[in-house]
């Protein structure tokens, strides 16, 4: 945006050697001399890359210096070309007015910020439209560009169709109002600038704010509408050098500067403002170069793979607790918010300015409404602002109230009111930190009734929220090198806020109607809001984030005002945010030992409560999808038996009731059918009885019995099962040795993810197998076609119609971007937490066919499997086996673990994979 002095700009290109050197060429001939001029420009260009690169790694954040040299080096090739046609190929001795051209950049390359890989945007002015010398120029010096390689956006456009188009397309007239002169005719350029400036823009400034506003919100929407998506879009994403480039065009636009730094002087911003401007704009323009050199294309998304190599390049290193990664992605999203701050600010005064200007007319002309006050601070429409430039310095704790006064009474932080805060934060020191009525004030925010998420994030761009609580400073802008996690840990915190009070306002009872009721029971709400806030505050410390984050707990509840019952519920919060969901989704439910084990660490109902409420917003502000009614049902069953435990403090029922209550449950579904369970009732063992929902027992019954009927050795069903979010997949077969991992690997080709499984075998030797499965993206497979491919696939894997391991090792990753990350599997073994079996976890890098590989491995370790528990975080899965030996007892040798962990490991393996591909 600014003109920069390239320094030693020779050692990039020496503009006169090259020339010189094509003439001397050109004086055999210029067609003949094509090829060698053309390569004598490539190497110009070769070299001068390279120079930039070498540049680059000396100076890895001289972003403005290394753009504004690629924009040199491009000039002086432009210049050469330009020359070179215009006196040996195209010579004109005589030429007419009509025969001037004016070279133009425009885009990136007209605001002198090219990136190794960007395109080359020239706009050819000529007086005329129709000028035969001008197209032939124009046509050898864009074929010049291109046997260079380069990608050149190009127009060719008299002076009057020029002025035409602008006027009736923003993008042609975005593009114009960065254009540069490169050369060729002066006067022409002058002139085309001079009636652009008078013809197109004026008159027409707060049309083109407006449109420029509605293009940038369309693009952040597409873009994922977040500053903090963990991997952004260097040039469109939301923070991005876009949002930048729109501030600086609508300046230009309506105060005619040449530069960003004429922003100062016509009051848009600050000096510090500025500083922060460049700082941001240099730093976005560096790490955009280095994603092109990186990649050797135009690439601007900052994607996990890359994302490791670009922070080599940039000098980050690793420091404890924080790998030099997750530091430069740290570093990145402060940027972003800076820009975010920023663009507020300046767009809130370009909108107040519009607002003065408008004029009043009709009997209220004269009329101007009067300011209100509350609590000092005047309320103007609909915005709050400080009354004074030293309101903040007389009393810092105003810093907190500005905040809660906006959220409790729905209004909007005036833009200078803002820009006060953003300057006086630092004010927020201990004894402000400390004090009662700050502390109570800032809870009012956190717990507020209107849009504490909304506010908050307000209070986190001024800075003014990690300057209150220093421990969320540590986490601001932070991302979680994984792809499980969508946002930075400040933004997942804030969106877990609002997620919370969305539900206390009944807005997610459709999916979440439990905490919707919960939420109105516990007996402190401030304690669920403080836990929200307090539940990741540990990350990236080192060591565990869940007992460190009980530490701050304890800390800072004291310092918020809550009493000593409060913080201990809040601190045991933080520590255990993890048990309710580990527990639902990695554990069998209908295991009376998980339910006894979960509720000898709850111990409470108040407890249980709100452990609820945050396990639910916790999973759903990690990002969108990430909640689906699956994890509602498992994490509903799991509340619903702790509930009742605590309540009677035992079981309702004893085993033998249990089963005779789930018998007379499946009568009634059944209802004219009820008779197939004097059949075939004593077939199942009580453990199918207790481990299957009453549904699916009444469905199961009813394939059994058709497939006994019809003399089947294999039925496969599958239906939509709405209260888990997926399908079920049901199975019945004659059981024998490694049935288990041959339907996993069938279900597996047919494209389906199974997220759950319960394997039984009736006491006649078949097999009843229960597996729910989803598509990719999280949803049940549901087309026809879908359906019969599955039961095609499970079919043609059981009668070894198709090579399951080689077949499974060719399907891609769910996630490709998933090689990026280094996952090491892990095995675990567990023989307390079930009465009947050993538990067997691990944890791995997530493939197509990696529950095939660990089910077959179990097989040849000659285990039984009885159910499995499949959960996925990004690129990592997390399977749980509930197993037996074949005698049907738990595995307790160490000798045997051993070698089944070997075992395990070797399926889970990254070689083993790689040996399965290529074999």
């Amino acid at each position: 945006m600014n003109q920069l002095r390239i320094p030693n700009q020779r050692a990039v290109i020496d503009r006169r050697t090259v020339a010189g050197k094509i003439a001397a060429l050109a004086a055999n001939g210029p067609s003949a001399a094509r090829s060698a001029i053309v390569a004598e420009l490539k190497a110009a260009l070769e070299n001068g890359r390279a120079e930039l690169d070498r540049r680059l790694i000396e100076r890895p954040s001289a972003g403005h210096e290394i753009t504004g040299g690629h924009a040199f080096l491009i000039d002086q090739l432009v210049r050469t070309i330009h020359d070179h046609v215009v006196a040996d190929v195209y010579p004109a001795g005589n030429r007419s007015t009509g025969e001037r051209l004016a070279l133009m950049a425009v885009g990136g390359y007209g605001r002198s910020e090219m990136a190794p890989h960007s395109d080359v945007d020239i706009a050819f002015i000529h007086p005329t439209r129709h000028a035969p010398w001008c197209e032939q120029v124009i046509e050898a010096i864009l074929y010049f560009l291109w046997d260079l390689g380069l990608k050149v956006g190009h127009s060719s456009r008299s002076m009057d169709e020029m002025i035409r188009l602008a006027r009736a397309d923003l993008t042609i007239r975005t593009a114009l109002l960065e254009g540069r002169f490169v050369w060729g005719d002066r006067p022409l350029y002058d002139e085309a600038t001079r009636r652009f400036t008078d013809e197109v823009v004026k008159g027409t400034e707060k049309q083109f704010v407006s449109e420029k506003l509605e293009e940038r919100n369309a693009r952040h929407k597409r873009m994922g509408d977040s500053r903090y998506v963990v991997e952004p879009n260097v040039k469109d994403g939301k923070g991005g050098l876009r949002d930048l480039q729109t501030l600086y065009w609508i300046g230009k636009y309506i105060y005619k500067v040449r530069t960003a730094s004429e922003l100062v002087e016509v009051g848009l911003f600050t000096a510090a403002e500025y500083r922060s401007f460049r700082r941001a704009e240099a730093f976005m323009l560096a790490v955009r170069c280095h994603l092109h050199t990186v990649t050797g294309r135009a690439e601007d998304r900052l994607t996990f793979d890359l994302q490791r190599a670009v922070a080599a390049r940039m000098n980050f290193a690793d420091r404890p607790g924080k790998s030099a990664v997750e530091r430069f992605m740290q570093f990145y999203f402060l940027q972003a918010k800076r820009v975010g701050s920023l663009t507020g600010v300046f767009l809130a005064h370009i909108d107040e300015q519009f607002d003065r200007s408008r004029a009043r007319r009709g009997f209220l002309a004269s009329f101007t409404p009067r300011a209100r006050s509350l609590k000092g601070y005047r309320v103007f429409g609909g915005r709050i602002a400080a009354p004074s430039d030293d309101w903040f310095r007389k009393d810092p704790v105003r810093l907190i109230e500005l905040f809660q006064l906006a959220e409790a009474n729905e209004l909007e932080i005036h833009p200078e009111t803002m820009r006060q805060a953003a300057r006086d934060a630092g004010l927020l020191k201990g004894e402000v930190r400390e004090d009662p009525r700050a502390n109570a004030i800032f809870l009012e925010v956190l717990a507020g009734r209107n849009d504490p998420e909304g506010v908050l994030r307000w209070m986190n761009e001024a800075g003014v929220f990690g300057r209150f609580v220093p421990d969320f400073a540590r986490v601001n802008a932070q991302m979680q090198f994984d792809m499980y996690h969508h946002y930075t840990v400040d933004e997942h915190t804030i969106r877990a806020i609002g997620l919370l009070n969305k539900i206390e306002k009944g807005e997610l009872a459709g999916d979440h109607p439990r905490s919707t009721r919960l939420i109105h029971e516990v007996a402190s709400r401030r304690a669920a809001y403080v836990a929200a806030l307090l539940h990741d505050i540990a990350k990236g410390r080192g060591g565990d984030h869940s007992v460190l984050g009980g530490e701050v707990a304890e800390q800072l509840c004291p310092r918020f005002g809550l009493d000593e019952g409060e913080t201990a519920l809040v601190a045991w919060l933080v520590r255990q945010h993890l048990l309710m969901s580990r527990t639902a989704f990695k554990r069998d439910l209908t295991d009376p030992k998980t339910i006894e084990d979960f509720v000898a660490q709850v111990q409470g109902l108040e407890r249980l409560r709100h452990l609820m409420l945050l396990t639910a917003v916790d999973i759903r502000a990690v990002g969108p999808g990430t909640w689906n009614s699956w994890k509602g049902q498992l994490l509903g069953e799991l509340y619903d038996a702790a509930e009742e435990r605590l309540r009677l403090g035992h079981m309702r029922q004893g085993r033998g009731q249990r089963v005779a209550a789930k018998k007379a449950a499946v009568a009634a579904r059944l209802g004219e059918r009820a008779g197939l369970l004097d059949r075939f009732a004593e077939r199942f063992d009580d453990a199918y009885w207790i481990a299957e929902p009453e549904d699916i027992v009444a469905l199961n019954l009813l394939q059994y019995a058709a497939s006994e009927e019809d003399d089947e050795h294999l039925s496969v069903h599958c239906e939509v099962y709405p209260a888990r979010g997926a399908t079920l997949v049901t199975v019945i077969a004659a059981d024998h040795p490694g049935l288990f991992y041959r339907i996993a690997g069938g279900i597996h080709l047919a494209g389906a993810n199974i997220i759950d499984a319960r394997i039984h075998t009736t006491r006649t030797g078949w097999a009843v197998d229960n597996f729910l499965v989803q598509d990719p993206h999280g949803a049940p497979f549901s087309e026809p076609a879908q359906i019969k491919r599955i039961e095609q696939s499970i079919g043609d894997a059981l009668a070894n119609r198709r090579a399951l391991v080689p077949e499974l090792a060719r399907r891609p990753l769910p996630h490709s971007r998933a090689r990026a990350f280094e996952v090491r599997p892990v095995v675990s073994f567990d023989n307390q937490a079930s009465g009947r079996f050993t538990v067997i976890e691990v944890n791995a890098r997530d493939r197509a066919a990696l529950l095939n590989r660990l089910a077959r491995a179990l097989f040849e370790s000659r285990l039984v499997v009885f159910s499995a528990h499949i959960t996925n975080y990004g690129e990592r899965a997390a399977d749980t086996f509930y197993v037996t030996d074949l005698t049907g007892g738990k595995v307790t040798s160490p000798t045997r673990l051993k070698t089944i962990e070997a075992a395990l490991l070797d399926a889970a393996s990254d070689e083993r994979q790689a040996e399965l591909e290529s074999a």
